[in-house]
């Protein structure tokens, strides 16, 4: 009887171990379906906030599309996530000139989302930085 309990505990601890080995990270449980509010943007050690009044979002979609505006223009396109970091596909964006804050703040921030980046999820806060340590700071909407 001894060894029966004994094996069934050590299963039961292996098998949990392997779960959450297989199960994605916390961080990457809760980006994909939400949406978030560009805070401030640029060099980690000098960030510039975000244009007020201007609607700028990112959602990520449960289906591995994100979308949104940073400044003048909507975008779309594909993203996934593996070990911290999100991989962005090709982003389409329309086609709009606004004023150069606008265009700044955009041009700026799509180099962030290029190619593969690091990410951090700490609460409501999103913290993605680009190879470069450009950053984006967003929070939850």
């Amino acid at each position: 009887m001894h060894k029966i309990t004994l094996f069934l505990i050590t299963f039961l601890a292996l098998t949990g171990l392997l779960l959450s080995a297989c199960s994605p990270s916390e961080s990457q449980a809760t980006l994909a379906g939400t949406s978030w509010k560009l805070v401030s943007y640029g060099p980690a050690t000098n960030q510039t906030p975000a244009i007020t009044g201007v609607e700028t979002t990112l959602t990520f979609s449960k289906d591995g599309q994100v979308s949104g505006s940073f400044g003048c223009n909507q975008f779309s396109g594909n993203y996934s996530l593996k070990d911290g970091k999100i991989t962005f596909g090709a982003l389409a964006t329309t086609m709009m000139a606004c004023a150069d804050p606008q265009m700044i703040q955009e041009s700026t921030t799509f180099k962030v989302m290029t190619g593969t980046v690091n990410f951090e999820v700490n609460g409501k806060a999103l913290t993605i930085t680009a190879a470069d340590n450009s950053v984006m700071n967003l929070t939850s909407k």
